[in-house]
């Protein structure tokens, strides 16, 4: 059975173009250089994943035409990964049921303050969940079944996911051996590079280069780019074989 990867968006917390940026990325005529924020849909037989629901979770569904969700299931707490969790009041109205959600309970401290009123039964129209728990073992939802990787953003501790032989990591700058070796040998696997420059709480493009040799992955894609990363065209051409620059809505299949 085959699994097929949407590209939602590969941008940064604050997207491309970047309010008030005159860059030439951020006034780049070049599609590939839109980025919404970081997220990616899974489908596998007749199951439909979500990872992340940021700001613009309502446009991506849109663009995309999706009409059932089986699972949104969270990385980390952070506005630009939970932003947009309210319309999946769409998917209740159309699917007639809750939709599940996974995280760790970290994450659901979080969306319990920022969502408060979805956890009040007493008014109408709030968005409809059950909350399901995970931290180090896999869990499955419909014909998918996910790995958590723990890294680090930082300080903040988030996961990353190993969904048969595709790993997703995003938000981080930390992988420690143990969970390197349940990557290791990904056919293909996407790893956050913020920008050129070294940063605090992300892999830049090097390290994330890096990464993908250490791990021994046949295909790579770099995601939650900032403009400061330079036009998509340009990057694209300097990149190893077998490395990529993700963008939105870019569709992949793993067999």
């Amino acid at each position: 059975m085959q699994t097929k990867i949407t590209f939602l968006g590969t941008g940064t917390s604050q997207g491309v173009p970047l309010i008030g940026c005159d860059c030439e990325v951020c006034i780049s005529v070049d599609a590939k250089d839109k980025r919404l924020r970081t997220s990616i849909m899974i489908e596998r037989g007749d199951t439909v994943v979500v990872i992340d629901s940021g700001p613009d979770f309502r446009q991506q569904m849109l663009r995309e035409k999706v009409k059932k969700l089986d699972g949104l299931v969270f990385t980390h707490e952070h506005k630009d990964h939970i932003a947009g969790m309210d319309d999946i009041r769409a998917f209740n109205f159309i699917n007639k049921k809750p939709v599940n959600v996974y995280c760790t309970k970290q994450v659901e401290i979080a969306l319990r303050r920022e969502f408060f009123y979805a956890f009040e039964n007493d008014y109408p129209g709030v968005p409809e969940l059950n909350i399901y728990n995970f931290d180090e073992d896999e869990f499955v939802i419909g014909d998918i079944t996910l790995l958590p990787i723990k890294v680090y953003h930082e300080q903040l501790e988030i996961r990353g996911f190993k969904i048969g032989d595709f790993t997703f990591i995003t938000d981080a700058n930390y992988i420690s051996e143990k969970e390197k070796s349940k990557i290791y040998g990904s056919k293909a696997m996407v790893i956050n590079a913020l920008r050129r420059n070294s940063h605090p709480t992300h892999f830049n493009l090097t390290q994330a280069l890096f990464l993908l040799e250490e791990l021994n992955i046949e295909q790579g894609y770099l995601i939650h780019l900032s403009h400061q990363m330079g036009l998509h065209s340009v990057v694209s051409e300097e990149l190893p074989a077998n490395r990529f620059v993700a963008y939105d809505g870019l569709q992949i299949i793993i067999d």
